[in-house]
């Protein structure tokens, strides 16, 4: 209580009105939205700050997925048969949506990372006793980290133009914007994991044998076949991602789009429909751990 009859709530200086108190609680709720916004925007920015001065982190998250792009390409390319292609279809233009998909999974386990870290340094612990609600800690985390993801993406959606794929300029466009939502719920997954993580170490052996089988039964690698293997793509919300990445490449392409490899992904509604799914359940499942108090390993 402050003199004048100046109610503190919060941080935000309230005073009394005549006739009732709905000045105060609005004068609350837009105090409370100001500081929830800029919680957000602070920690996107010091996340994309950290990144930029982390030059590594830039390497490991687009270099290694340009490489396996280069390499599977070329050393699988003669190989490769695509059924319902022809020969029209090489393994490296295959493998581009699902190259796309690996470097925004790979920037969302290096960002989501920093949690660990700011818990260490004891940088998490300073925002968890901040009068802001705890979504907009996370929505500040997985946004700085879809932002990364989706700026890496665009980059190698432009190298995949230099080089000669056939992709529509239109699709390039939707896929970019489609690549955000894929990049949030992968992000706001990492923040799932890394939320109950104490060492890297730990989040790393997660990666190894939950997200990075993940991506390689999203249909990016090879596509689904019959037998029990199917079943286990088509129940991974990745492979929604990665075949709705396909389909906006070649949005306004009539002859590829009706394709029979084409035929074979889902509709670009399940797509949609299944990724938008995915990103709002990571998200919430992101803010209810984050409401939780943990003790320890996920394991």
């Amino acid at each position: 209580m402050a003199s004048d009859g100046v109610v503190l709530r919060e941080g935000v200086a309230l005073r009394p009105q005549p006739g009732g108190g709905s000045s105060d609680r609005d004068a609350h709720n837009s105090g409370s939205t100001i500081h929830s916004g800029s919680a957000v925007w602070s920690l996107c920015w010091r996340e994309m700050l950290r990144f930029v001065r982390q030059r590594n982190r830039i390497v490991g998250a687009i270099g290694q997925p340009v490489l396996f792009w280069a390499l599977f390409g070329a050393g699988l390319g003669p190989t490769f048969q695509l059924a319902g292609a022809g020969t029209d279809v090489s393994y490296r233009e295959y493998f581009f949506p699902g190259t796309l998909a690996l470097i925004l999974l790979f920037t969302a386990i290096f960002s989501t990372i920093s949690i660990i870290e700011d818990r260490r340094e004891g940088f998490l612990q300073s925002v968890l006793v901040a009068p802001i609600p705890r979504w907009s800690m996370v929505l500040g985390k997985v946004l700085g980290g879809t932002v990364l993801a989706v700026a890496q993406g665009w980059l190698f959606l432009a190298l995949g133009l230099t080089v000669g794929m056939k992709f529509s300029l239109p699709g390039v466009a939707a896929a970019g914007l489609f690549s955000f939502v894929v990049a949030f719920a992968l992000t706001a997954l990492g923040f799932v994991i890394a939320w109950r993580m104490d060492s890297t170490q730990g989040f790393h052996a997660i990666m190894s044998v939950f997200l990075l089988p993940m991506w390689l039964l999203s249909g990016a690698f090879f596509p689904a076949e019959s037998g029990w293997l199917s079943w286990v793509m088509w129940a991974n919300p990745l492979t929604y991602g990665v075949a709705g990445l396909r389909r906006l490449l070649y949005l306004g392409e009539n002859a590829v789009a009706g394709s029979g490899w084409m035929a074979a992904l889902p509709a670009l509604a399940v797509c949609l429909t299944v990724t938008f799914a995915f990103a709002v359940a990571t998200f919430a499942m992101s803010c209810w751990i984050a409401n939780k108090r943990t003790t320890g390993d996920l394991l």
